[in-house]
């Protein structure tokens, strides 16, 4: 019989009941192991005993990045010291970095769930996985490599960066699936098509993740490769690593993993729930993880609930992509944008291409200006660009209600990166 990774369940109410016992769990486990967490919930009047049910979860305080770096180097510690086998940490570049701990349980539940990331994904054990992430403190390299052992695929661990490797090996190895940023399988898209590859390499997958992209990348990419599907992955250092969810091939929405992982989107401001296709704050609370759980974890991330369940019949609830982050709001002359906003306007138009940069600058008559560059796609013709430009204005005026200048480039013209692509350059005056 073939392995599977799926959960065992087939209705939702078995999943919900699923959740309750691992959230009842939760709080037994952290309030009598984790002093941070008994003070906490002590602090909110909570015992274990109080939940009773789902919605309880509400009555449960809130934790946030700024409790990880406070408790640093062990944070939100729940079993003794004795019982850690690993550490991770954030990527972030300030401060503290946030340090998480793993349980020999936590390897394993993760390992598992990351395999069913390429189930869903219809990998089989003949597919060879080449590894583009990188490796070391970060959890991106072990994720994806134990997962992929864990399913039975052959790992191809080259680390990030090194085109030439990537080039020869995708060649030499036959590899079939490319694990990368979206920027990355960019780069290394153009890459291939400079050097003429495409029809010596057998790609055919890639799962993208780690950054936001917009759907003007994915078809480049998917385009440039011929590939027959991309898949966007999910994940943070906090709730384990990457391959805490992946679209599947209806691509309707990321379904995530709700038997290891409650999800709440909250409104970031009132902090309470906004209905489901609206916009609102990733807080997730763990189900099983013992070494550093999580509980109403603010991830800071954006997305919406996608209430109807998927084409493909999965039990598993779905989120839509990753939208942007709370803290890289931007605020040009009064109006609140999210990035992924001008990623939606500018991948809706065919005449240009996926990179982008937005440039907020303020000049000498005190007021904020923006001015978007945007790569023209190879085929447009030089005597539309001012037409083009003029497009372009409009439909961020009418969809962000805010004015801007637009910058056309030459195809290629915007710098390509093996890691993430920074695309927001804000040099005005704090």
């Amino acid at each position: 019989m073939k392995q599977t990774f799926m959960p065992p369940f087939d209705t939702r109410a078995a999943l919900e009941a699923h959740q309750l016992q691992g959230l009842k769990w939760t709080v037994a486990h952290a309030h009598q192991n984790s002093p941070f967490y008994k003070q906490r919930l002590d602090a909110a009047g909570i015992k274990p005993e109080a939940i009773q049910s789902l919605a309880d979860i509400e009555k449960l305080p809130f934790t946030q990045a700024d409790d990880l770096r406070a408790e640093y180097p062990f944070p939100l510690l729940s079993v003794p010291l004795s019982q850690v086998v690993r550490i991770h940490a954030s990527s972030g570049t300030t401060g503290k970095k946030k340090v998480l701990c793993y349980s020999q349980k936590d390897i394993d539940d993760w390992t598992h769930i990351f395999a069913r990331c390429y189930e869903m994904a219809g990998l089989t054990t003949e597919d060879r996985v080449q590894i583009v992430v990188g490796y070391g403190i970060w959890t991106a390299g072990a994720g994806f490599q134990l997962g992929c052992e864990k399913f039975g695929a052959m790992a191809i661990p080259v680390g990030p960066g090194n085109i030439d490797m990537q080039c020869q090996f995708l060649v030499d190895l036959q590899s079939t699936v490319m694990c990368c940023t979206a920027s990355m399988g960019l780069l290394m898209a153009e890459e291939i098509e400079r050097r003429n590859l495409r029809s010596k390499i057998a790609l055919r997958k890639i799962i993208y993740g780690s950054e936001r992209s917009g759907d003007a990348m994915r078809a480049r990419i998917k385009a440039l490769l011929g590939l027959d599907d991309m898949f966007d992955i999910t994940g943070m250092t906090e709730l384990y690593g990457p391959g805490t969810g992946l679209e599947c091939a209806f691509h309707e929405g990321i379904h995530y993993w709700a038997d290891n992982y409650i999800l709440e989107i909250l409104d970031p401001e009132t902090l309470q729930p906004v209905p489901p296709g609206e916009i609102g704050e990733m807080v997730v609370t763990t189900l099983c993880k013992e070494a550093a759980p999580l509980i109403r974890y603010r991830t800071r991330d954006l997305t919406r609930l996608i209430d109807h369940p998927c084409s493909c019949g999965s039990v598993l609830p779905m989120h839509d992509k990753i939208l942007g982050r709370t803290d890289d709001m931007i605020i040009f002359r009064a109006v609140n944008i999210y990035p992924g906003q001008i990623d939606e306007v500018l991948s809706a138009i065919p005449e240009i291409s996926c990179e982008y940069q937005v440039m907020l600058d303020r000049k000498t008559d005190g007021k904020d200006y923006m001015t978007i560059r945007v790569e023209c796609q190879q085929e447009v013709d030089p005597a539309q660009s001012k037409e083009l430009a003029r497009k372009i204005a409009k439909q961020i005026k009418n969809q962000i209600m805010v004015s801007c200048e637009v910058d056309l480039v030459d195809y290629c013209g915007l710098p390509r990166s093996e890691r993430k692509s920074k695309r927001i350059f804000d040099n005005r005056p704090e």
